[in-house]
Formats: C-alpha cells, sequence, structure tokens
C-alpha cells in the first residue's frame, strides 16, 4: 500500500511538472484603440472590423507587404489579354465550418451579396459570375478592373458560408460567423472580447504561412481594451499575451521593459482630422484651408510619438505612388498662412484671442474616440488650434458609437480618427458624396470629385493608368482641404515570454498568414 501512494504520488508530480513545462494551448489577445468597436463579424455589410476576422473567414487571395498577391481559397488565377475576363482556380477539399463544402457555386452566391451594402464597389466591375466547374469560376467584368485582385485580398471580401448568412441573417457575424478559416467562433460580446476555437480540420493556408495545417493554439481570446495604459498592464503582468498594435506613443516604455519583446514593421496606417464641409464655418475653403495648416505635424511627431513613424503631408501613406503628388497640393504646418487665410475669411483675432465673425466667436467642436493616444492627440491639436485663434471643444465618444454619431452628419465639425489601408481608393471611401456622413466623416460633395473619382474608379484600363488618375483625384481632394493630415504610425505589436513568433511578419499586418505561425513556448 505504501508502495502505490509513493508510486501515485510520483505520478502525480511528473504530471504537474508536465503540465507547467508543456506549451500553453490558450492564448489572450488585445485590440488596443484603432481596432476596437466592430459591431459585426459580417465582413459584407461591416464597416470596420478587426484582428480575428481573417481567422475566422478565408479570401480568395491575401496580400503580401512586397504587394504581391498569393492564393488562400484560390491556388492559381489567370486575366484575360483585354481585362474583362478573370478566372480562378479554387482548392480542392476545402469546407466550412458546419461542413458545407466550398466551390465555384458558393463564389457565385457571394458577390451579389455586396449589392447594396457600403462594399458594394469592391465587385462593381464584376458584371456576372459563372461556374465553369465545382472548383473552377469566372468572372466577366462590365469593364478592365486593375484593382480587382486587392479588393479581393481585403478582409471585407472574406466568403461566410451562404446557408447560414442567409438563415442567420442580420445575426450573421454577431451570435455566429461561419467560415473556413483555421479558427471557429466561439462567442463574441461587442466591444468587450471575441473568443475563437481552434478548426482542426483546416488544411488550405496561403503559402505565406509556413504551417499549412491547423493552427498551433486550441484557443484565441482577443480583448478590446481602449485605454492603451490598461491595455499594456495586462500584457506586463501576464493577463495578456500579446498586444496587436501598440500605441507609437507607448513605444520607448516597452522597449525598455526586459519581459516584453517587441516586434515593429512598416504601418499602412494614417490619422488624419476630418473637416465637416457641410456645417459653417467650414463650408468656406478658406477656413478649411487655414484650419489645416494650423496643425504642426512635426511636433505631434516629437512630443506625443517620441519620433517613430513620420508626419503626413497627405491622405495617403506616403508609400503608395499615389502620394507622390505636386509639391503645392501638400498640407504641412503654416502658421503665417493659416492666419492670413482667416483673416481673408473674415475671422479677425478678439480680445482673448478667440477669433470673430459678425459678431460670432470662431467656437467648434472637435470630436474623437476614447483611447488614451487619441486622447492626447486631440488635446495637442486643440492648443494648435487655439494658437490661431480657434476654441475646440472636445468630446470623447466611445468607440462603438461613434461611426453611429457621425451619420447624423451635423452634430460634428473637426475630428481626429484613423483608418488603415494601403491603395489610394482610400480616398474615395472617405470623400465619396454617396457615403457623406460616415464613412465620408468630411461630408465632401464635390461636382469635380466626383468626375475625378468615377474616372479613378471606373475607367482605368491598367495599372499605370490607375494610379495617374488617381493622382489626380487625390491631389483635388487636398486642393479643397476637407481633411487635415497628421501622422503616419508604424505598425508595432508587443508580446510575453508565453508565445514565440515567428521571424517575419507576413501579409499586410498581423492577419492570418502570421497568426498561423505563433507558437506556444516551449
Amino acid at each position: 500500500m505504501r508502495t502505490m501512494l509513493k508510486g501515485s504520488m510520483l505520478a502525480l508530480g511528473f504530471a504537474a511538472l508536465a503540465a507547467t513545462t508543456a506549451p500553453a494551448q490558450e492564448a489572450t489577445f488585445v485590440m488596443t484603440a484603432r481596432l476596437v468597436g466592430a459591431p459585426t463579424y459580417n465582413p459584407i455589410k461591416a464597416t470596420k472590423l478587426n484582428t480575428a476576422t481573417t481567422l475566422i473567414f478565408d479570401r480568395l487571395v491575401v496580400q503580401d507587404a512586397d504587394q504581391s498577391f498569393h492564393g488562400q481559397l484560390a491556388h492559381s488565377w489567370e486575366s484575360s489579354p483585354d481585362g474583362l475576363q478573370w478566372t480562378f482556380r479554387l482548392k480542392p477539399g476545402v469546407k466550412f465550418h458546419n461542413g458545407e463544402p466550398f466551390n465555384a457555386r458558393t463564389v457565385a452566391w457571394w458577390v451579389p451579396q455586396f449589392k447594396g451594402s457600403e462594399n458594394a464597389f469592391t465587385v462593381e466591375a464584376i458584371e456576372r459570375v459563372e461556374v465553369v466547374d465545382d472548383l473552377t469560376v469566372r468572372f466577366h467584368m462590365k469593364h478592365p478592373d486593375p484593382n480587382l485582385l486587392f479588393n479581393l485580398a481585403s478582409s471585407f471580401m472574406c466568403i461566410p458560408e451562404p446557408k447560414a448568412y442567409e438563415a442567420l441573417g442580420d445575426k450573421f457575424g454577431v451570435t455566429e460567423a461561419i467560415g473556413t478559416g483555421p479558427y471557429r467562433m466561439q462567442q463574441f460580446t461587442v466591444g468587450q472580447q471575441t473568443v475563437l476555437v481552434r478548426n482542426d480540420d483546416y488544411a488550405w493556408a496561403a503559402d505565406l504561412s509556413k504551417n499549412q495545417g491547423p493552427a498551433r493554439f486550441k484557443k484565441l481570446t482577443f480583448r478590446e481594451i481602449a485605454e492603451e495604459s490598461t491595455a499594456y498592464l495586462e500584457l506586463k503582468t501576464g493577463g495578456a499575451d500579446l498586444l496587436v498594435n501598440v500605441p507609437t506613443d507607448f513605444l520607448p516604455r516597452i522597449q525598455a521593459d526586459k519581459a516584453v519583446k517587441l516586434v515593429t514593421f512598416p504601418g499602412n496606417e494614417l490619422v488624419y482630422m476630418p473637416i465637416n464641409t457641410s456645417v459653417e464655418p467650414f463650408t468656406d475653403r478658406k477656413v478649411r484651408e487655414a484650419t489645416a495648416f494650423a496643425v504642426n505635424q512635426k511636433e505631434i511627431l516629437a512630443s506625443l510619438y517620441g519620433g517613430n513613424g513620420a508626419v503626413a503631408d497627405t491622405f495617403l501613406i506616403s508609400s503608395l505612388k499615389e502620394a507622390q503628388v505636386e509639391p503645392k497640393f501638400r498640407i504641412a504646418y503654416d502658421p503665417e498662412r493659416s492666419k492670413r487665410l482667416f483673416d481673408e475669411a473674415g475671422w479677425k483675432p478678439g480680445p482673448d484671442g478667440v477669433r470673430v465673425k459678425d459678431g460670432k466667436r470662431l467656437a467648434v467642436k472637435l470630436w474623437t474616440q476614447n483611447g488614451t493616444e487619441f486622447k492626447r492627440l486631440v488635446e495637442i491639436v486643440q492648443a494648435q488650434l487655439k494658437a490661431v485663434g480657434m476654441q475646440a471643444e472636445i468630446s470623447i465618444i466611445d468607440a462603438g458609437s461613434i461611426n453611429a454619431q457621425y451619420r447624423k452628419k451635423t452634430e460634428h465639425q473637426l475630428a481626429i480618427r484613423s483608418y488603415q489601408w494601403a491603395n489610394a481608393d482610400i480616398v474615395d471611401w472617405f470623400f465619396a458624396a454617396k457615403r457623406a456622413g460616415y464613412p465620408n466623416v468630411s461630408m465632401f460633395n464635390d461636382p469635380e470629385a466626383e468626375r475625378l473619382n468615377d474616372i479613378a474608379m471606373n475607367k482605368s484600363k491598367t495599372w499605370d493608368e490607375r494610379v495617374a488618375n488617381f493622382t489626380r483625384y487625390h491631389e483635388y481632394v487636398l486642393s479643397q482641404y476637407p481633411f487635415a493630415p497628421i501622422y503616419q504610425p508604424v505598425q508595432s505589436l508587443a508580446y510575453g515570454k508565453r508565445i514565440v513568433m515567428p521571424e517575419k511578419i507576413r501579409g499586410m499586418g498581423l492577419y492570418s498568414p502570421t497568426l498561423l505561425d505563433i507558437a506556444p513556448a516551449n
């Protein structure tokens, strides 16, 4: 009996040792201010998605950081010489989380679902979808669309399962989200967290991933924490394993923390200040121009971000060819120009420094979403506007509801916000008249801009022609000052000792190609 007890105790000891040394099978990732507040995982109807989306769903193709395209649900594709047909050959054996097969009929069902949605522009050039055979699908185009592959690689073109999508209606993406991705959605609480469990049948990863089978972790929890200091504390104390997007102003603190590792890679984000062109005093182009040139981008880069990243002087990230505009269109801090334009518009300095016109003070509303970085940034901009005679009243609005507030169209005048995108068509997204309210927070509606938008979006036959057309469109928007550019962050993530990162981040950010390769530490 004593021998049996001794053996049992020994076995328990080995089991405990194994439990403490075996790799953890669960991990917690934290999404900070820029990614919080997505109300749904319905990629077709969403206007905001987060990192977890590409783990639930797959796309036909994905894009690497070098702008090259790689197959995910499609293994190959080709375009006809005239650009009017695109043929995609699909991977065999792919199944949705509910067991339904993915095939050419899925794609033929999927494309028409975008009609009438905010994301309809992504497939507007497709006239019809032909099912050639079970694993071959052909797009017949209304006109050539050199941007098609980029559209197909976006998170908004993740492919949902048809039967579940139709059965759930507006609840799809909230109560359930059925895709073909490496994880299934177990639970989603809007604004709080998303819990994913591994899809053990996954075997169709893009070649950007070294891991071609099921994910390394059995369970991932994505928590949403808008306050960056709270998010960092969670990582430091072991409550989280990874911060998906580290605010740039936190980089010095994290770099000094030996318990945390940091990865920084080129960004695809731009921070800017939309100006509501539909409300006074910003119906006056001179007032908008004066406001735009009052923002000191270099001061913000140095004081808030410690020199990490770069200033922004257009609406596009500087790595894009369409960002290479004529110097006269660039927007950079010029306080004397700002003051002169305010004077020309009739806004004269008052006794307390705030400008006045016709007995009315130059007092405006300045919005942003919650989160430490946004709060600090909006306070700096407030001070910079005050220096040229504009009084800005700050409102901090919850990230989950701010877009609905923008849709009211007249309650905001200025705002501080950001976008993440690596294609010039973001100018259409945020300044096309048909999207006024949100995402066109600037309420920009200009006939010449609409004409140039149509040429850029619909009449470009080749990629080079598209670049030229979007550059002209971009320059015209810049000339009308519906926004002020501020900052281009780097992309950064921080992680603790319980996980192992791959040597290289693949794709346009921290999405499924890299997340598949993240592993538990030994």
